[in-house]
């Protein structure tokens, strides 16, 4: 018999013998619970934690999970809204090591490590007069590697997409510790075995599947991205977006594009909330970078936490709108276009003619999240429901189908996102001291699935699936698209080590359990718990999570 141990409020049993031959694995209580929670809603408390700091050491862990068959958890800074960096079993956090760059300015290529953020990308290029467009809003703590796996977007996608578009190769290592680079539009060479992208093939038939079931928005991360592939035939296109279930990210190569010259925009206030929607379609006519909303229920927030935003009262929503342009005249004169075109139904005008005056401008949108964050104990913000997209014509039902839902089931919520794309992010505000708030929560969870059904949604627009949304996928894409992706799964991870449970749901899936909030959360160290609620109000992701987990005195 082979003398092992339990870990602390776990039944994950890791045998002695391959902790000894495991490099860097880490199962101390206090180091595991530091990485139970990630942004989101969820605290899980992992078997044990990794930290390698290379390829070669990724590999050895790699090779081992397969041997052991030990379900690997990969992370960057843990700032996914959808719990795809939480699990039971080992937590590998890419975060500290594969800090690269290696640019090509004069191609506007930049290859990184997987740990290097978009801020740093960013911070690189500027000076070559370049930038990575996609922006999301966590880029100064989201990874290379965490963005290829969600497929992550931003404000700007409503111009430059998500970040597939911007990335040219990956650097992975497969589920059997094998390292490859993967180009886009490249095969293997002759004589070389083909990749598990490579050997998946879809029949005509499945081709037809495939476009008939997905959906019609302008975005979607929800699930692996078949449609992507039948258009492309590129493996590249099944890892973007794959969220750590077929390979780990070690480095990506990024397309860079030139920083335009001038920028203006506007910010518009709406009365009513067709109105609003309406003038979407309008805007995107004009070609902007960006077109944000913020709802009443966000403005209200920010407003009860005593923020100044000098907006009158009674707005049902306010729109956001950046314009690009090679030359100030023409960001000017298309601001006035958007103005005027929209005289009759804003009730809000303001406008602002360069980036400082911007900057100003999207003040309100910045005051959100501190607002969130600032709330009392007992009303915590829960990303539930927090990232379905709907066609542009379905905006309006959408947001008003969300706000009557959260009326029915008594839970305030705050709603905001990327109004260009249909793109619509959520936070519940329940009362935790409430009896019933738990399944006030699961009620609003099941009333937003089936409103994204009814208008041709998805329920992923940037973050990803994750464990949130997992067993929602064969609701949206059927049976036999499902199938594919199990398939495809199969192909790239036979013995399911990687991330199992994100994308392709646990027999036991229950999307509202392992809440990180009320009486039934995982139990972890006080001291630890507040160093992440800090890390959650102060959005410091970046913080290396091996120090949340130092001693009380230290």
């Amino acid at each position: 018999m082979v003398r092992g141990k339990f870990t602390a409020a776990t039944t994950h049993y890791i045998p002695r013998t391959v902790l000894g031959t495991t490099p860097g694995l880490l199962t101390d209580l206090r180091i595991r619970a530091a990485y139970s929670e990630g942004a989101g809603i969820y605290r899980v408390l992992p078997a044990a934690v990794a930290v390698p700091r290379g390829v070669e050491e990724l590999q050895a862990l790699v090779r081992w999970a397969g041997a052991s068959g030990t379900p690997l958890v990969p992370r960057g800074a843990g700032s996914g809204m959808a719990g795809g960096s939480v699990g039971r079993g080992t937590v590998v956090d890419l975060s500290q090591g594969f800090h690269w760059t290696a640019p090509d300015w004069a191609r506007r290529r930049l290859w990184a490590g997987a740990s290097v953020t978009w801020a740093e990308l960013a911070a690189a290029a500027r000076p070559f007069g370049l930038r990575l467009p996609p922006d999301p809003s966590s880029g100064a703590f989201a990874t290379s590697g965490g963005m290829v796996a969600t497929n992550a977007a931003g404000p700007r996608s409503v111009r430059c997409g998500s970040v597939r578009s911007w990335i040219e190769a990956v650097e992975v290592i497969e589920a059997d510790g094998t390292a490859r680079r993967i180009i886009r539009g490249a095969r293997s060479p002759k004589g070389v075995p083909a990749g598990p992208g490579e050997r998946f093939a879809l029949s005509p038939e499945q081709r037809h599947l495939v476009a008939a079931r997905f959906p019609t928005t302008r975005k979607n991360s929800a699930g692996y991205a078949l449609d992507r592939y039948v258009d492309s035939g590129d493996e590249l296109d099944l890892l973007i977006g794959s969220e750590g279930t077929l390979v780990f990210i070690t480095a990506v190569e990024w397309r860079l594009e030139p920083i335009p010259t001038d920028v203006a925009g506007a910010a518009l206030g709406f009365g009513d909330l067709r109105q609003l929607a309406e003038a979407v379609p309008y805007l995107l006519a004009l070609n902007p970078s960006a077109v944000e909303l913020l709802d009443r229920t966000l403005l209200d927030v920010v407003r009860d936490a005593g923020a100044p935003h000098g907006l009158p009262d009674g707005l049902e929503g306010l729109l956001l709108i950046e314009f690009e342009r090679e030359t100030q005249a023409a960001a000017r004169g298309v601001v006035g276009d958007a103005v005027r075109g929209l005289r009759a139904s804003t009730a809000h005008v303001a406008t602002a003619i360069d980036r400082a005056s911007l900057e100003q401008l999207w003040a309100v949108r910045r005051l959100a999240s501190p607002a969130l964050a600032r709330l009392p104990e007992s009303r915590r913000s829960l990303q539930v429901v927090e990232d379905g997209c709907v066609p542009l014509e379905r905006l309006a039902d959408y947001i008003a189908g969300i706000r009557g839902a959260a009326a029915r089931r008594g839970i305030p919520v705050a709603i905001f996102g990327h109004a260009g794309d249909g793109h619509v992010h959520v936070n519940a505000l329940p009362d935790l001291t409430l009896a019933g708030w738990r399944d006030a929560l699961v009620g609003l969870y099941a009333d937003a699935a089936e409103l994204l059904l009814r208008l041709g949604g998805t329920p992923s627009g940037e973050h990803g699936v994750g464990r949130l949304r997992a067993g929602l996928l064969e609701r949206f894409y059927g049976p036999e698209v499902t199938a594919l992706y199990r398939e495809l799964k199969r192909a790239y991870d036979p013995r399911c080590t990687l991330n199992p449970g994100v994308i392709i749901p646990s027999a036991d899936w229950a999307p509202l359990a392992d809440l990180k909030v009320g009486p039934e959360a995982a139990p972890i160290p006080d001291d630890i718990a507040a160093r992440l609620r800090e890390v959650e109000r102060t959005a410091g992701w970046a913080t290396p999570k091996l120090d949340l987990a130092r001693a009380p005195d230290t």
